[in-house]
């Protein structure tokens, strides 16, 4: 009766929305499963994305030929480019978004993939024999059949709602937790654990106060997150505002303090380090009197406002009294409480750098149920699930990204080695590449990777390989045109930067922090004329490129070096506990997360450099 399916993906937020349309795009048949039609791509937390490292991370899935920087574009409301007074390798873009607008365009994006059906229901279990995933089985008793089950069940699995001493089932407010997924994993051996995470009060921008508060303003020429043509920067944009809480506002929580599920032991989930609770902040720093709220607009004609920085599981009567002791905040009316969500997840040292576990073949993981936390982490391993279900039952070879490439392939490779007892979160303090994993060279690493597995566009490869072309060509002209004394000097002086005494390449006075390329249009229109023939992007990159030159160079031969040990492959039979010369933690770890390359053995965490040693010699290295 029903149809059998290549992929099935089983749940509709980011990670399992870019797994979809991955999938379809290549040509697998997929069947989209999500228990609620009108919650598909919901922002169930703060209506933005990108951020520190996180940016970079979405403009890694659109040089792929994903769609969160595109859906991103499309519903964007204000756009920020956050570190700018840092190094390139910080610069991180950023935008706040229409929720609706922006669950909307994924929803639309989705439909119009022929590729793509709709179920929904709730998925209570996968179908599997001989160890491998054949299907899933849904509340009703359907057996859906694919070759390939993609799990997606973000904070669903058993998920439990804390407000106060009030507990109740449910995967997110107003919706059904998932039940029966964990229960036959941990039956089949897979090993589970629980992690919280939570959402502050959502109230109605029309009962504050915003001349009480600090106006945060878009940038003044906004920029987009995807390389394509497709979108377009804005050209109005919302503001947010800045608060703080107060002394007041601290009393009035910590009367709550008692009756907190984070404090009377009733949350066993670990919640994640970097987003704390209000009443958390409260209670590690109580050194301070103040912490800062951000009031994000939910959208465009919405009064809908996420108080970013008050995410509590108090009572929502205590949330209430607090919240209205914030300057701006004194008449406001509250939509709903703040909460927090426990719920089941699988340690990701289960899975292959693929995200196929090791248990069960042809079987994926990706998003929050691998422990993470955030958007854009999830939809990353989304992609990297669907790209890699696709290929496995088209006998094609695996998909991956290494620590070099991509903050996915750092993120994936952190996940699978190290697993995370509390919720992972992407910083570029991870990456110890992370000058080479800029996010304007996103296009530059990784477009041609997909368009060589079907998924990045033809325009969009001639796209990129013009930029390449028109960024070497400034580069070397840089390196070789040369400019006199008379003519770069009154520049210079202008500049509080030393003159020259003698002919000089332009590079030379790139390099200078108080200089960048666009001063080279004042040396002469002649100059001004030449550089105005390139895109603006071209002349910051290839301006980055140039200043830190001598250390991209240093990091690619370290990555180089790296990558050798990457190319060492390890047979999955080896048994480590024959290797007696390796330490017993070594035989451990390695035992249980079977590495596929020396470079992956290298970096889990309790093998040590000895243990590599011992390996090499081992197997004639």
């Amino acid at each position: 009766m029903y149809p059998k399916y290549d992929v099935i993906v089983v749940g509709a937020g980011h990670a399992g929305c870019e797994a979809a349309n991955a999938a379809a795009k290549m040509g697998s048949k997929v069947l989209l499963i999500t228990m609620n039609m009108n919650t598909i791509a919901q922002m169930s937390c703060n209506p933005a994305m990108g951020g520190v490292a996180k940016g970079q991370i979405v403009r890694e899935i659109d040089a792929l030929g994903g769609m969160s920087g595109i859906i991103s574009d499309k519903s964007m409301i204000q756009f920020r480019m956050l570190n700018k007074s840092k190094g390139p390798a910080m610069w991180s873009p950023r935008t706040q978004n229409d929720r609706m607008r922006f669950a909307e365009e994924w929803r639309l994006a989705l439909e119009q993939n022929p590729n793509v059906d709709f179920w929904q229901e709730m998925v209570t279990g996968i179908t599997y024999r001989d160890g491998k995933a054949t299907g899933v089985k849904t509340g009703m008793g359907i057996d859906f059949e694919a070759k390939a089950v993609i799990l997606t069940s973000g904070t669903f699995l058993n998920g439990i709602i804390h407000i106060g001493e009030k507990q109740f089932g449910g995967g997110r407010t107003g919706e059904h937790a998932a039940k029966g997924i964990t229960e036959q994993l941990v039956q089949i051996g897979f090993e589970a654990g629980r992690m919280k995470t939570g959402t502050p009060p959502r109230v109605d921008g029309r009962s504050l106060d915003y001349s009480k508060m600090e106006e945060q303003r878009g940038d003044e020429q906004p920029e987009k997150f995807s390389f394509s043509s497709e979108t377009k920067p804005l050209t109005e944009q919302r503001s947010c505002f800045i608060t703080y809480t107060n002394p007041e506002v601290h009393e009035t929580l910590e009367k709550g303090f008692d009756r907190s599920p984070m404090f009377n032991g009733r949350i066993q989930g670990i919640g994640p380090r970097y987003c704390p609770s209000i009443e958390d902040k409260i209670n590690r720093f109580a050194e301070r009197n103040r912490h800062q709220i951000f009031v994000e607009p939910e959208g465009w004609n919405t009064v809908e406002i996420y108080v970013n920085g008050f995410s509590t599981s108090l009572p929502e009567d205590i949330q209430y009294e607090a919240i209205r002791k914030i300057d701006g905040f004194e008449n406001v009316k509250m939509f709903r409480p703040g909460y927090a969500i426990e719920y089941d997840y699988f340690p990701p040292t289960q899975l292959n750098l693929t995200l196929e576990t090791k248990l069960v073949e042809n079987l994926y993981f990706a998003g929050q149920i691998n422990g993470t936390t955030g958007y854009e982490e999830a939809a990353c391993q989304g992609l990297i699930a669907g790209i890699n279900a696709h290929r496995k039952i088209h006998s094609e070879d695996e998909f991956t990204l290494t620590r070099s490439e991509a903050y996915i392939g750092v993120l994936i490779d952190d996940l699978i080695n190290k697993g995370t007892n509390e919720p992972y979160r992407m910083f570029t303090s991870r990456a110890e590449h992370r000058i080479l994993l800029r996010q304007d060279n996103a296009d530059l690493r990784l477009t041609e990777r997909g368009f060589n597995i079907g998924l990045a566009s033809e325009d969009r490869l001639k796209q990129t390989k013009e930029k390449q072309r028109q960024l070497n060509l400034l580069i070397n002209d840089l390196h070789q045109k040369k400019v006199d004394p008379d003519m770069a000097n009154p520049m210079l002086e202008s500049h509080n930067t030393a003159a020259i005494q003698h002919r000089t390449t332009l590079n030379k006075l790139v390099k200078r922090p108080q200089l960048d390329i666009n001063n080279l249009k004042e040396i002469g229109e002649d100059y001004a004329t030449y550089l105005n023939k390139y895109d603006k992007h071209i002349i910051e990159s290839a301006d980055i490129h140039i200043k830190y030159e001598d250390y991209i160079d240093k990091e690619m031969k370290l990555a180089q070096k790296m990558n050798e040990l990457e190319n060492v492959k390890i047979s999955d039979k080896l048994n480590y506990s024959d290797i007696t010369a390796l330490s017993a933690e070594g035989r451990e770890k390695l035992n249980k997360i079977k590495p596929s390359t020396l470079g992956q053995a290298s970096r889990i965490s309790g093998v040590s450099p000895a243990d590599i040693s011992v390996l090499m010699v081992y197997m004639g290295r």
